[in-house]
């Protein structure tokens, strides 16, 4: 049982498990991730991306810049997936914009 179960509150869905962040600014771009990762109308190889754009991000002992521009890349490979929907690579897009505004 988790702590949030056990105060009578529910656990997060998968794929959206709380992280602790050393720059706030990147709490939008890990719910944003985390929604495309859970939409279940985008590709799976897409939300996968998704999900290693994520892992990327918190990556221990990695300089932030680094972890951004690894992020951006998979994102932006992600995002000229032909089998893409229209709604998903305008989140793609959305992400990218705020990664690269924290670089």
């Amino acid at each position: 049982m988790t702590p949030s179960t056990a105060a009578g509150g529910t656990a997060p869905a998968a794929g959206t498990t709380p992280v602790e962040l050393e720059t706030p600014a990147l709490q939008p771009v890990f719910e944003s991730l985390a929604e495309l990762v859970d939409d279940t109308t985008v590709p799976r190889n897409i939300r996968r991306g998704a999900q290693s754009a994520r892992d990327a991000l918190l990556k221990p002992r990695v300089a932030l810049d680094v972890r951004i521009a690894s992020a951006v890349y998979v994102l932006d490979d992600l995002a000229n997936d032909p089998n893409l929907p229209t709604h998903g690579r305008t989140a793609i897009w959305s992400i990218i914009s705020s990664l690269e505004s924290l670089a």
